[in-house]
């Protein structure tokens, strides 16, 4: 092979390489494409608006049952009931309930101001999983209500505690943290 000859093909090759690469140039030029960071949160009423999207959000879920008994005393018997119930009690924040400047910008930094931890719904008693342990005598629906409503009292005692509210406000801040932060990051 011709020395001169592999020195075109050379030279001819790397021209080629050249206006590939200026052409791909110009035309990533005209899509605009740009890579850069950003530590700044430009989108509060983004942020505003997916947390309200939220509604309710849980921070902690606690299950409980409850053992219920009554007895009625009667002139020949007495008349007695034990029953079951089972419960599951979410802990958290509903958005409805926030300020209307609960959240707000001050410079790159997002101030929240979050209503705080609490029930989310009074509706935690499982009817459907409710047992009758021990049934003696005749009861009525009102006595079964009466002793559903000591069955839920006793519940929000045993899991509405002090302890139980600070595991649910410690992990409400750290997962609202990850949430801006992640909104922050992925606009």
């Amino acid at each position: 092979m011709d020395f001169g000859l592999s020195r075109k093909i050379i030279a001819l090759c790397l021209l080629v390489i050249v206006g590939v690469v200026a052409w791909l140039g110009y035309k990533m030029k005209d899509d605009g494409f740009s890579v850069g960071i950003s530590d700044k949160i430009d989108d509060t009423p983004t942020i505003v608006q997916q947390m309200r999207e939220i509604g309710q959000w849980e921070f902690l879920t606690v299950s409980d049952e409850e053992l219920i008994d009554t007895v009625r005393t009667g002139f020949f018997s007495d008349d007695e009931l034990a029953r079951i119930y089972y419960g599951t009690l979410r802990l958290g924040i509903d958005f409805s309930q926030c300020d209307e400047n609960w959240i707000e910008r001050d410079g790159d930094s997002v101030k929240i101001d979050l209503p705080p931890v609490q029930l989310l719904d009074e509706n935690f008693l499982d009817e459907a999983r409710t047992r009758s342990f021990f049934e003696k005598g005749k009861w009525t629906n009102a006595d079964r209500k009466a002793m559903a409503e000591r069955a839920k009292r006793l519940m929000r005692e045993r899991c509405l505690t002090k302890e139980n509210i600070a595991i649910a406000q410690k992990n409400a801040e750290q997962q609202v943290n990850k949430f801006v932060t992640a909104l922050r990051d992925n606009p």
